[in-house]
């Protein structure tokens, strides 16, 4: 006789990383925890591997190297490695080339920083130092940015001194930074190269922390990459979930939460069951969150007008090519990369930018170029490669992504065969992914959009999503937002789920 599972005391809805945390605290806290994922067949949302191009070429459909992978409070925090999570890392973490031939890098090893820092002696000693301050100060750094805000527990610890330096940083946007710190061409493209990971141009006002961060967890934690591919985190924290008695329902999707009094009760699925809990987290879009699923929620109206404009990132364009051998980088140092920046000057990147701003699709376009099997080999058969590359773009382009999805991806190949000749005759086959396409695949990537909604300094902090609504609270009782969408933001940490569990924890006694 079959009996009916009672009503869990925590529904989360969606099973991306960070809902999957925020899952794994409250499951360890002693509450009967059920993830509900819409995706029939995994769970991970944008964090997840298939075989997209070719039989045994192993792609990772989403995010793809992980700079908090090795250093994130929440996944420190959690068994994942026995649950089958293993990192794995390139000799060098980031290098950024050029046509002209400069080069600069980034590796973990300390006493290595001053011969990879590009060809200038002066650079090269001034990023080695920068490197042991940070290294210094990290721990009270994440826990000061990662954690729920106001951190002032880390500030405490960080000091009156390094937190003015620390605040200089912040302050600047990324081309004054590269500019007071550097003098070559190669060392100052990289910091507002980083930063183009998401919608922060080398010009834009507070624009260099991204920028700065990106590049000393380099020196850190490295550009990490999940042995198998990046479901191996999902399945680890699915693992570790499981083991604490939590549950995953796949073919789950959540048509409404249902609001009664102002409470958050209950989720509906698609198919009209009705689930009921004490509490629901959301690792959804905050916007569709608030205006679709909890439909019956009394909102104020400016916060109806503000989310129904939500700040929105650039669009994501990605492309993933099954390779019958490695790149042929021209420089030797990208070729033993995780990651490959391409992006000429201060300059290319800030037309790069205003292009994408103007709605225009770029014709030289900045890349992000992951090389996965360099450090994981599993990834493709012997002898051959995958390769992961994205750009950004606007959302929805004049003429729409099915008349210029091709185009672009050549242009790409054309960018990519600029410094490493040769590339294209490795082509064994190519997959196009267009922010279009990236929404179909998670409803949370709207309009491509990688990074919960716009990453521009007034979009951070508490005004991550909304303010007040900064502390993974929101404006239904019991309703809890964490995802990405809350601070700290984009990136595969774990710790807006992390945050918004021990939330949830405290509010509930």
């Amino acid at each position: 006789m079959s009996v009916a599972r009672r009503d869990p005391d925590a529904v989360v809805i969606g099973s991306g990383p960070n809902g999957l945390v925020a899952a794994c605290v409250l499951a360890g806290a002693g509450m009967d925890v059920l993830v509900l994922e819409a995706h029939s067949e995994r769970a991970g949302g944008a964090v997840g591997s298939e075989a997209a191009t070719r039989p045994g070429y192993v792609h990772d459909v989403g995010a793809a190297f992980f700079p908090w992978g090795a250093l994130s409070p929440a996944f420190q925090a959690l068994p994942l490695e026995r649950h089958g999570l293993h990192w794995r890392w390139a000799p060098i973490q980031s290098c950024h080339p050029a046509p002209d031939g400069s080069v600069a890098s980034i590796v973990r090893e300390p006493d290595r920083h001053d011969a990879a820092f590009g060809g200038d002696s002066r650079d090269a000693e001034r990023w080695r130092r920068v490197a042991a301050w940070y290294r210094g100060i990290e721990p009270d750094v994440i826990g000061l940015l990662m954690g729920p805000f106001p951190s002032l527990t880390p500030l405490l610890r960080l000091g009156a001194a390094h937190a003015a330096r620390l605040g200089r940083i912040f302050v600047s946007s990324g081309r004054g930074l590269a500019e007071r710190w550097f003098r070559s061409a190669e060392a100052r493209r990289v910091l507002p190269s980083l930063a183009l990971h998401a919608d922060v141009g080398p010009d834009d006002r507070f624009g260099a922390g991204l920028g700065f961060m990106l590049a000393m967890t380099a020196t850190t934690g490295g550009y990490a990459v999940p042995e198998g591919g990046a479901r191996a985190i999902a399945g680890a924290l699915v693992g570790c979930l499981r083991e604490r008695g939590g549950e995953v329902r796949l073919g789950a999707r959540v048509a409404r939460v249902r609001v009664r009094q102002g409470r958050a009760v209950a989720v509906q699925l698609a198919g009209g069951e009705e689930i009921a809990a004490r509490v629901i987290l959301a690792d959804t879009d905050v916007a569709s969150l608030l205006l679709d699923l909890a439909r019956d929620a009394e909102l104020p109206r400016w916060l109806t007008r503000f989310l129904r404009r939500y700040p929105r990132g650039w669009g994501t364009f990605k492309v993933d090519w099954a390779l019958d051998g490695p790149v042929p980088w021209s420089a030797d140092a990208a070729r033993r990369s995780a990651v490959v920046h391409v992006g000429d000057s201060l300059d290319d990147l800030a037309r790069f930018t205003r292009e994408v701003r103007d709605g225009r699709i770029p014709e030289r376009p900045y890349l992000v170029i992951g090389q996965q099997s360099v450090a994981d080999p599993s990834r493709a058969p012997a002898g051959g490669h995958t390769l992961w590359a994205y750009t950004r773009v606007p959302s929805k382009p004049e003429g729409g992504w099915a008349a210029r999805a091709e185009g672009l991806a050549d242009a790409i190949d054309a960018r990519i065969e600029e410094l490493a000749p040769g590339f294209r005759a490795r082509i064994l086959a190519r997959r196009i992914v267009s922010p279009d396409r990236l929404e179909a695949m998670d409803a949370n990537l709207v309009g491509g959009d990688l990074g919960g909604g716009s990453n521009a300094w007034d979009r951070q902090l508490m005004f991550r999503p909304v303010f007040p609504w900064f502390r993974y609270r929101l404006p239904v009782d019991r309703l809890y937002l964490c995802s990405s969408y809350a601070h700290p933001g984009a990136g595969v940490h774990g710790m807006c789920g992390f945050n918004a569990a021990h939330r949830v924890v405290k509010d509930l006694g």
